[in-house]
């Protein structure tokens, strides 16, 4: 009987990882929250949700000495998945801090710029428009895809093939999940999503599976 994938879910203190891992269990993964470089090393795949903002992110992470590991994760080939926050900090720096960002994938993270009659955040339910059609995440979405989004800040790629997929808030179309190699992530909540999201949770855990397997 295969055993199922160890998927460790990175613990710093920036928003509710118990929400992301119940999605994660419905899909067949084994979890588990943890700062512990080692135990993150040792997973077949990694989460880095996260609620808040930019600066906070990276002191958290820095004070737990997790910088380093995440982007020795990151270069491993290990399925490695950024969910909101988790995807901003993957990038270089960002409109709303000073800090440095991971610097996994380049590119900035930027305010909405204001219109007349934008909400900002970006709050709720909107559709998906996917860009790699062949990203794992995506296999078998309902189309279209709705998702739940909460953000004030949009990561905008250095090269606009990372984006996995786009949404589209007053006249912005913006980054709204990314993926380069085994590197996914993205700004909406699918935990939060309903079956669409749990879908999309559902393929991580495939694809850790799968690269599991081919790895053994």
């Amino acid at each position: 009987m295969v055993s199922a994938p160890k998927i460790a879910v990175v613990d710093y203190d920036m928003g509710n990882l118990h929400s992301a891992c119940k999605g994660l269990s419905l899909a067949g993964a084994q979890t588990e929250i943890t700062a512990d470089p080692a135990v993150l090393a040792q997973a077949d795949g990694v989460v880095l949700p996260g609620v808040g903002a930019f600066d906070p992110a990276i002191q958290h992470l820095r004070d737990r000495d997790l910088i380093e590991p995440l982007r020795a994760i990151a270069r491993s080939g290990k399925p490695f998945l950024g969910i909101c926050l988790g995807m901003q900090i993957l990038f270089e720096q960002s409109e709303e801090g000073q800090e440095t960002g991971l610097g996994i994938l380049p590119g900035q993270v930027r305010r909405f710029a204001s219109e007349p009659d934008l909400t900002i955040p970006h709050m709720g339910w909107n559709q998906l428009t996917l860009t790699q059609a062949d990203c794992p995440l995506w296999q078998g979405l309902p189309d279209p895809a709705w998702m739940y989004f909460v953000h004030s800040f949009y990561v905008a790629p250095a090269q606009a093939e990372l984006a996995a997929a786009t949404a589209t808030h007053g006249s912005q179309s913006v980054a709204a999940a990314v993926a380069q190699g085994n590197v996914m992530a993205t700004q909406f909540h699918p935990e939060k999503s309903s079956e669409a999201g749990l879908k999309i949770l559902g393929n991580f855990v495939s694809h850790v599976q799968a690269q599991r397997a081919v790895a053994a």
